[in-house]
């Protein structure tokens, strides 16, 4: 064995020694107390509630009725109303946009004229037909009493025989045969009753085209229906229109409509609009104005049978009385403090706001914070100093609360956050 390996051996069997003698030397650990450690939770109070759940959803003011301002007939206008622009508001019956009328009046006067002609010509056929009729009894009196006019003219020696005009009219028919109280079976020409029928036709083509003239006159104004918001406007003095070219809109300020799109789970929620197809079930709209909530009374107006394309869901419409009047703050802090707000301002076409509408009732359900509900529809809730996992069913959901329902609600308590 070699010098150098003596000495290695040597080295690592003190190593060994030193280490052996370290950890059999070194002093015994202090001990201390173990202490579990409780998870830190947040517990909020609960208790059972009941009867109807509502249903919240979120959708966009849109107009209920709106109207395009267009005129019938083409021409210059020649007036605009001013309260006819963007953002005005127009009542009922007030003319918007006026046509010049000077056209149409003197086309009004010359189908006057026409009528009054015709009149004239209808009232001379008249006569004539009467004069006609008379020549044709006295005619058929002669004829009755054997006089020399007809047949007897010959006996008598007059040089020429005058046929009466039924002869002349109607051959078929013999002068005997007419009497005075048979003086239709006359000839229709004879009678000049053709005549009168076309004066008649005339008088008649004539008023209507009288009519057709005063339409015109009145179609040279476009008014409003009803009173309104102007949504768009594109009307200036002076410029040539042709009929039917828009000139503007106006939506009508007695109701709007906000559009809600619910998911068939909320609809569930909801029988009684299913039954009825939304017919008067009263709901609230909320609107978020300057920092502070407005409410405004509504009804379900109706309910789409045919879901979106798009999201499945089902659209509903509510239907807001009066809306541009303001609504209520619904802040009840605000009120019963007495806070001035300043004047409630109108619900705004266009405006995203919430709707609230009374679901079915329930015999017991809870009302917990969205935040409390925790992955897979369970909640923690607090008894005997233990905190429980308990699942529970989502009857609705918000951005603050969720609504539920499980066995262990019932009995209320503290739940953990």
């Amino acid at each position: 064995m070699s010098r150098q390996l003596k000495w290695s051996l040597g080295l690592l069997g003190g190593a060994i020694v030193i280490a052996i003698l370290m950890v059999a030397l070194r002093p015994a650990p202090e001990g201390s107390e173990r202490v579990e450690q409780v998870p830190l939770v947040e517990v909020i109070p609960f208790k059972a509630a009941s009867g109807s759940i509502p249903v919240v959803a979120s959708g966009t003011v849109e107009a209920k009725e709106e109207m395009t301002v267009a005129t019938q007939v083409s021409g210059r206008i020649s007036y605009v109303n001013r309260n006819f622009k963007e953002g005005g508001v127009v009542r009922a019956g007030v003319t918007l946009v006026q046509i010049e009328a000077a056209d149409f009046e003197n086309q009004v006067r010359i189908a006057q004229a026409d009528v009054a002609t015709q009149d004239v010509a209808v009232l001379r056929a008249r006569e004539e037909v009467d004069i006609a009729r008379d020549e044709l009894r006295r005619f058929a009196t002669r004829e009755a009493s054997g006089g020399a006019v007809g047949g007897g003219s010959a006996k008598q020696g007059s040089s020429s025989q005058i046929l009466p005009p039924t002869q002349l009219a109607e051959k078929a028919i013999a002068p005997a045969q007419l009497g005075e109280g048979n003086p239709q079976q006359a000839g229709n020409l004879a009678t000049r009753e053709p005549q009168l029928r076309a004066a008649e036709a005339a008088r008649e083509r004539a008023a209507a085209s009288l009519a057709v003239a005063q339409l015109s006159l009145d179609r040279t104004r476009a008014t409003a229906p009803f009173r309104g918001l102007v949504r768009q406007e594109n009307a200036s003095i002076g410029t040539v229109v042709q009929a039917g070219q828009s000139l503007g809109s106006i939506v009508s300020t007695a109701a709007f409509d906000v559009r809600l799109s619910l998911a068939q789970d909320e609809m569930a929620l909801l029988p009684a609009l299913i039954q009825s197809r939304g017919a008067n079930v009263p709901a609230s709209v909320f609107y978020e104005f300057g920092g502070v909530t407005y409410r405004w009374n509504a009804v379900v107006d109706r309910v789409d049978a045919i879901l979106d394309p798009s999201t499945r869901n089902v659209e509903v419409f509510l239907r807001v009385a009066a809306p541009l009047s303001g609504g209520m703050r619904a802040d009840e802090e605000d009120q019963e403090q007495g806070q001035d707000t300043g004047p409630a301002p109108p619900l705004l076409l266009g405006a995203f706001v919430t709707a609230e509408i009374g679901g079915m009732s329930l015999a017991s359900y809870a009302i917990v914070p969205s935040a409390a509900l925790r992955p897979g529809n369970e909640i923690w809730i607090v008894r005997d100093g233990k905190l429980k996992i308990v699942p529970v069913r989502v009857i609705q959901r918000t951005d603050e609360n969720a609504y539920v329902v499980t066995p262990e609600i019932a009995e209320g308590g503290p739940i953990g956050g």
